[in-house]
């Protein structure tokens, strides 16, 4: 289980230098993280290791992570963003 410190932690870092990242990770973050198992809380921090413009272009398709797993937790956010969820405000 996510404690509430490992949780605002990882959704602090999903707030990113790129207004464009942060349209796809924050929504995701906010409503999804709680709820992956604890190996895929895992892949999302390291994927929040990447650099913005390496996340960006797994995130829009230009380019596929090179780990499988983490390339699988990319496809998961990207259709999540495609489900037209919108982070209220």
């Amino acid at each position: 289980m996510l404690s509430d410190i490992a949780y605002k932690k990882m959704l602090w870092h999903s707030r990113r230098g790129m207004w464009e990242l942060d349209i796809l990770l924050l929504p995701f973050a906010e409503n999804r993280l709680r709820e992956l198992v604890p190996a895929d809380q895992v892949l999302y921090e390291r994927l929040l290791e990447e650099e913005d413009q390496d996340l960006f272009a797994c995130l829009v398709e230009r380019a596929s992570h090179p780990d499988p797993d983490i390339q699988s937790l990319v496809v998961r956010i990207r259709e999540y963003a495609a489900s037209g969820v919108r982070r209220p405000h």
